[in-house]
């Protein structure tokens, strides 16, 4: 047991110090689009170097994927909701038109599990914050969330707050792009800046 304990904390010192050798990569540069994909028929722009995403004539759900897949990885963002505010950070995604394949990180109004994640057009919710961290939250103000990734297992922060921490091995299975999402229904207007990726490097 004791064996078992000390591997796995070698594995977790490991993985950590293979983010901090990794250098941080920007995925958005704050000019254009460059290294992204567009799914679906709403809007992405950029404007005062913010990503700026909103609902289109369609109200449908809209994705902005990178053209590169991630594994294993270290993301760090800044989302400001504006209007409704419902969107959300995919993970080990694909797309087959504005339908996708993968797992989201909630970016959702008060009340909404922002931080928890859920598995689109299967499971559905997949880990929820507890009840207190609902409150974390900043509702029409920067907030900050990170997202670690490695094998089955997804821990996501929100303002410095750990909300969840799932493992499942349909996850640690996936693979794909990492993507931003504007929900449907209309009236949605998110920003967000300061993307930021760390792939994990461990020998």
């Amino acid at each position: 047991m004791k064996k078992l304990i000390l591997s796995t904390t070698l594995f977790v010192l490991a993985l950590q110090w293979g983010w901090t050798q990794t250098p941080t990569k920007d995925l958005f540069n704050g000019e254009n689009l460059d290294g992204w994909v567009k799914h679906g028929d709403e809007k992405w722009f950029v404007e005062n170097g913010e990503l700026i995403c909103e609902s289109g004539p369609k109200a449908d759900y809209g994705y902005l994927s990178t053209k590169d897949f991630y594994k294993d990885f270290e993301l760090s963002l800044e989302f400001k909701q504006e209007a409704d505010g419902n969107s959300g950070v995919f993970i080990r995604s694909t797309f087959d038109g504005n339908i996708v394949s993968g797992w989201q990180v909630e970016v959702a109004p008060p009340g909404l599990h922002t931080g928890g994640i859920y598995e689109s057009y299967g499971r559905n919710w997949l880990a929820i914050p507890e009840p207190e961290k609902e409150k974390v939250l900043k509702m029409g103000e920067w907030n900050t969330m990170k997202i670690r990734v490695n094998g089955p297992d997804v821990i996501t922060w929100l303002n410095g707050v750990e909300m969840v921490h799932l493992t499942d091995e349909i996850v640690g299975k996936g693979e794909g792009a990492i993507a931003l999402q504007i929900h449907d229904g209309g009236g949605i207007r998110v920003k967000w800046r300061n993307i930021k990726i760390k792939p994990a490097e461990v020998e």
